[in-house]
């Protein structure tokens, strides 16, 4: 009897210790959005070092089984955190490779987790080497099935390799791989991102500096579901590179290149 009920409570006491975390996480990121409209410069990151903190603990925290809910509360903050605009503006984006770190650590097979992680860290933060870093690591636990659509984690990597570090070099790999994961499948979305994937890998094994592959790249960042700061950002730097944006009666973009390089 007592082995019974030792077998009942010990879940239950885990369940309330997970839900304990849980229940911080919502708290702190509550009152920055309350206090965001008084709130001086000096409190906002005296609560910015707050969350730093707690983020530091859950990367550290026993999980008890429970990785992949404590990923999804976690990514939770992170979207009210990113989502927080007028916050962000005085304060800035630096905590996004603590949300990832923490996120993918737990569940490094989040997919949605992997865009979040590049246009936050390597668009916003200003922080590519550290965003890279993370989808090494976090790719190390992948395979070309697992998750569903894993390919694309790949094309996120290329993306920051081209347009923030300039590795040309690096970027094709990544496009390659993307290419070569994608291929796998015979659905159309997959064999479209192999053929998108592995021309890009082409131009920049023929010329790291192509404008065209760059091109080419911010597309993607400009049709990867971007809110309007990233789509502006992205329209901007291809119209730079000499392309140009026509919006179809449908309400899509679609991309006029120069002369091919």
């Amino acid at each position: 009897m007592l082995l019974s009920r030792k077998a009942i409570a010990t879940p239950f006491i885990i369940c309330l210790c997970i839900l304990g975390v849980g229940l911080i996480q919502f708290p702190q990121l509550q009152k920055l959005i309350k206090s965001k409209k008084s709130a001086s410069l000096e409190t906002l990151e005296k609560e910015m070092k707050s969350e730093k903190l707690r983020l530091s603990f859950l990367k550290k925290m026993p999980s008890f089984g429970y990785d992949n809910f404590i990923a999804d509360l976690v990514y939770l903050n992170f979207l009210q955190y990113f989502g927080d605009d007028e916050v962000r503006d005085k304060t800035g984006y630096s905590l996004s490779p603590q949300y990832f770190e923490v996120i993918l650590e737990r569940d490094p097979r989040f997919l949605a987790a992997y865009r979040g992680l590049s246009v936050s860290t390597s668009l916003y933060a200003a922080m590519p080497e550290r965003a890279i870093a993370i989808s090494e690591k976090g790719l190390k636990s992948l395979s070309p099935s697992v998750p569903e659509r894993s390919y694309y984690i790949w094309r996120y990597k290329g993306v920051d390799e081209l347009l923030f570090l300039g590795n040309a070099k690096a970027a094709q790999q990544s496009f390659a791989t993307a290419a070569n994961w994608a291929s796998k499948f015979s659905d159309t979305e997959s064999q479209l991102v192999a053929n998108t994937s592995q021309r890009t890998a082409e131009f920049l094994s023929r010329n790291p500096n192509s404008k065209y592959a760059q091109i080419s790249t911010w597309s993607m960042v400009l049709n990867n579901h971007a809110d309007e700061r990233t789509q502006k950002r992205a329209i901007k730097e291809i119209e730079a590179l000499g392309g140009k944006i026509i919006t179809t009666p449908e309400g899509t973009n679609k991309i006029v290149f120069p002369p091919k390089d």
